[in-house]
């Protein structure tokens, strides 16, 4: 395939595709007979996006669910309009809830409140899910009495219906968004929820996280084996031996380990365990939502990379302000003093906690409000790196160059324009591998046979 007007690095170039990778790059190539061309008019050509941290499972699932929380609802009102408004009269989900809408809601709200159905709702965290007192009874026993289950997804299991989840519909919405590669990082990842992610059908390349069970999992077609994931919260920490033991284990295994930390103590534990084991290369904290100076200074003195989510600042920013003590918010989601340090940046999108779409991320990676971390902000080029690293190495960049593979995404202005309004960017059309997977082929060869048909097929793939 052959690339024609691209701006890379400022300059206007056309870029020929072949066997996967960038054969070859020049001012001006000549077509190839039966050669697939696209005009870029000018657009940055830009490695396809990577998204260092996400959910695949909850992001599907959300894409069913009824958004319940901030920016879509914001007060009971909007809450119980938008419970009352889903279709359907068996199980409804809801995902996203925060306390500022409706407070700290229970079963007993949800049953004045919501509709006469099962109703289970997520908090924005993850952590915990509330029922109505139809959905309690469909789960029989053990549920808590207010319909509050906190960390109780194991028990949860089992005791719901049972809905096949379709990954393709997410590989897609980020195939448009210019992502080419995705990080799962769900902690309790076996062999088998990798085999069902690698056989998905997702078009972007995979490394899954997850347990000891994933030690000698092999490469299985996109899909490959990530960081052991470390999981545990403020009032959950185990003994520093202990975790001093897991970390050691998966470096024996090879693997290095990606610990969620978004308090200081899960922080400092985690880097303490990890200084007695001793580092690994790729090992990586995952939010580094607080970290002081003292604390970036140790990430980067023991090499770790900090998996970030800057658009939070943008989708939390309220309840930052009300739930952050005042002393931590000048360390909340720090990227330009945690680059200062010395530490690897990366970031990912957290989905479904989170926004799908980059491009918003990297503009609240440029300008942040003033009273959370207004010093903090990157260049729009950082801002970009966050999301074009290596998959096992976040923080090394890739570069579009002859023999590198072709994942790239072609957005719909050149980089000047974009890096003026990062979240106005559009994507026109997105490779793997070679292959377009997003976008139309709009021939400018005369001797191309690329059929009207073909063309039209990628687009409602997507």
């Amino acid at each position: 395939m052959l690339i024609r007007d691209a701006d890379i690095d400022g300059q206007r170039c056309d870029v020929r595709l072949a066997d996967g990778v960038i054969a070859a790059m020049a001012p001006a190539l000549p077509p190839l007979p039966d050669e697939p061309t696209l005009d870029a008019r000018g657009g940055a050509l830009l490695p396809g996006l990577h998204d260092h941290h996400i959910h695949l499972n909850a992001t599907a699932a959300s894409l069913m669910s009824v958004r319940c929380g901030p920016p879509d609802v914001r007060d009971a009102a909007e809450l119980i309009a938008a419970l009352h408004d889903a279709p359907g009269g068996d199980w409804l989900r809801g995902v996203g809830y925060h306390a500022s809408v409706a407070g700290e809601i229970d079963r007993h709200w949800l049953d004045r409140n919501g509709p006469a159905r099962p109703v289970r709702i997520q908090h924005r965290s993850g952590r915990m899910w509330i029922f109505n007192s139809l959905a309690l009874h469909e789960l029989g026993d053990g549920a808590p009495a207010d319909g509050r289950l906190i960390d109780g997804d194991a028990w949860l299991r089992g005791r719901l219906p049972v809905t096949p989840l379709d990954l393709r519909p997410v590989g897609n919405r980020l195939a448009a968004l210019g992502v080419t590669g995705l990080t799962e990082v769900t902690p309790r990842n076996d062999r088998a929820d990798y085999l069902r992610y690698a056989q998905a059908g997702l078009s972007q390349h995979l490394l899954v996280m997850g347990g000891p069970t994933l030690d000698d999992a092999p490469p299985v077609g996109l899909a490959s084996r990530g960081a052991v994931k470390l999981h545990y919260h403020d009032h959950e920490l185990p003994p520093l031996d202990q975790l001093v033991a897991e970390v050691a284990r998966a470096h024996a295994a090879n693997r290095p380990v990606a610990s969620h930390c978004v308090t200081q103590a899960e922080l400092v534990v985690t880097l303490a365990a990890i200084a007695e084991a001793g580092a690994m290369v790729g090992d990586r904290i995952e939010h580094a939502a607080i970290v002081t100076p003292d604390n970036a200074d140790w990430m980067a003195q023991l090499g770790l990379i900090a998996v970030s989510q800057p658009h939070f600042i943008a989708e939390r920013g309220d309840a930052y302000r009300r739930d952050v003590a005042a002393e931590d918010r000048p360390w909340l989601y720090r990227l330009r003093g945690l680059r200062a340090a010395g530490v690897g940046l990366a970031a990912g999108s957290d989905a479904p906690f989170g926004g799908l779409n980059p491009w918003t991320s990297m503009a609240a990676a440029v300008q942040r409000p003033d009273d959370l971390g207004p010093d903090e902000v990157l260049t729009p080029e950082e801002a970009l790196a966050l999301y074009t690293g290596h998959p096992h190495a976040p923080a090394l960049p890739r570069t579009i160059a002859v023999g590198e593979r072709a994942d790239l995404c072609l957005i719909d202005r050149n980089w000047a324009a974009a890096r003026a309004d990062l979240a106005a960017v559009t994507v026109r059309a997105t490779w793997m591998a070679g292959r377009l997977v997003y976008g139309t082929i709009a021939s400018t060869n005369p001797h191309s046979s690329a059929s009207d048909a073909g063309m039209r097929r990628i687009d409602s793939a997507i």
